[in-house]
């Protein structure tokens, strides 16, 4: 019995997992972030990337 309870608390194999879901975590709070921070940017890249679109008029492509 008390060979068991050792084993228990020797145990590594969930250790990985753990590691595993800390640097997860971290990863996405970096992403969060950065998307946070360059909010303006990005908005900004995607209003030009629209009126570039709009721009073109209404024609249809042939083929």
């Amino acid at each position: 019995m008390l060979n068991k309870m050792k084993a228990l608390f020797v145990e590594e194999q969930g250790q990985g997992m753990t590691e595993y879901g800390l640097v997860l975590g971290i990863i996405a709070i970096a992403v969060v972030t950065i998307l946070v921070t360059m909010r303006g940017q990005i908005t900004s890249l995607f209003q030009q990337a629209s009126e570039k679109l709009t721009e073109g008029g209404a024609t249809t492509p042939t083929p």
